[in-house]
């Protein structure tokens, strides 16, 4: 079976990739089945080179908190009171992300790339993740001062809908608004007290100022100060309203708080999208255009990607590419069965390859490759019944014991 998909493999390489899409996209979407794999990022930050150097991108967007995420773009581009290398990496991501190797050496080489480069051909970094841990999301205190500041400078006083002395006062201490409890929880959230819900018409307001400025503030400032200030809107609102339902108690609860997740994430992507092209890196769950399904605290979740949403809006100018792989040997993912896709992949000789997920999926048609199961929670397979939903399949034959972190 191997030799009959063997004519479809192509080297992982930027120009065979820009080959097997119909059009251009805006978004270039790179999913990962498992986090925490160096081994998969190394490969991801040697297409993002190539891209750069041969397709002229200049963002690339991973699956990190988008506020951190400010931290190493001032990093990469030596601004005025910039963190350092360390900071950078402690401070700009989430998830523990900022630990990896393979995450260093991307923001290393984009800063030197961006020294002595004029500001329209530097390279950008941002993370499209809302300020969320599996277990916490943040308060939402950082994006909201921040929006309010802004609009603060430059309208009238009248304007606002509330002082800075008031935000502070409903907002009151950090800690109540990150308490792990409250995940599984919701009657330790805080997200439907009366001071939330008067936090989230404040936030509304003040968002729909923004927009209603839009044409005076945008031709003002300069652009990355105005994407800052939209950003600081999203972040608000979209905290405030995730919150909010962490403190439902009804059976849906955690479906709505995953589907909320993914929605700040594409409204994130979207805005990245106006500077395109970019590269996303995020889990394939986040990136996919078929319905996102896993199971947490005993009960089935499904709800729609950020991929999902982000394609239904974008079209051919969103194309995604799902990486799959043979084994995690450390984490008890051994060689795949080989009525499995990933199984007829490992047949072939590459150590790493790039595949046309439909001409895949037309090959395999006739065969009815089996779901493969994980024995390691943190790693998806593919589904073999959405592979020609894909665009193509980059396949990594295994994946050593280097963990990131």
């Amino acid at each position: 079976m191997a030799t009959d998909i063997q004519h479809i493999a192509r080297t992982v390489e930027a120009a065979a990739v820009m080959e097997l899409l119909p059009a251009r996209p805006r978004l270039l979407a790179l999913g990962e089945p498992t986090h925490g794999e160096d081994t998969l990022l190394d490969l991801r930050n040697a297409l993002f080179r190539q891209l750069v150097e041969e397709e002229g991108y200049r963002t690339i967007t991973i699956e990190s908190d988008c506020m951190a995420g400010l931290a190493v773009d001032d990093h990469i581009a030596s601004a005025a009171g910039a963190p350092d290398e360390d900071e950078a990496m402690e401070r700009g991501f989430s998830h523990g992300f900022g630990a990896s190797a393979a995450n260093r050496e991307l923001v290393r080489w984009m800063r030197e790339y961006n020294d002595g480069r004029p500001a329209p051909e530097r390279l950008r970094f941002a993370g499209f993740d809302g300020p969320l841990e599996i277990t916490a999301a943040a308060s939402p205190r950082q994006a909201l001062t921040a929006l309010h500041g802004y609009l603060a400078a430059r309208v009238d006083a009248d304007l606002l809908p509330c002082t800075a002395q008031a935000l502070d006062r409903l907002l009151g201490a950090d800690a109540r608004w990150t308490d792990p409890g409250a995940m599984w929880d919701p009657a330790r959230s805080v997200g439907r007290s009366a001071g939330a819900a008067e936090l989230r018409l404040l936030a509304d307001d003040l968002a729909v100022l923004l927009d209603a400025q839009a044409p005076r503030l945008a031709a003002a400032d300069p652009r990355d100060d105005w994407d800052r200030a939209r950003l600081y809107a999203r972040t608000a609102t979209g905290l405030l309203r995730y919150h909010a339902c962490m403190a439902d108690p009804s059976p849906s609860r955690m479906t709505r708080l995953v589907a909320l997740r993914d929605r700040m994430m594409a409204d994130n992507l979207l805005a990245l999208a106006e500077r395109g092209p970019v590269l996303v890196h995020a889990h394939n769950r986040h990136l996919q255009r078929e319905k996102s399904t896993m199971r947490m605290g005993g009960r089935p979740l499904e709800w729609w990607s950020a991929g999902a949403l982000v394609s239904a809006r974008l079209g051919e100018e969103y194309a995604f590419l799902a990486t799959a792989l043979g084994t995690i040997r450390h984490q008890g993912v051994d060689t795949p069965p080989p009525d499995t896709v990933e199984g007829l992949l490992y047949a072939l000789p590459e150590a790493e390859c790039l595949l046309d997920a439909r001409r895949l999926a037309t090959a395999l048609h006739e065969r009815r490759p089996a779901p493969r199961v994980s024995p390691y929670h943190g790693y998806f397979p593919l589904d073999p019944a959405h592979l020609a939903e894909n665009d193509a399949i980059v396949f990594v034959r295994d994946v050593p014991g280097t963990a990131a972190g």
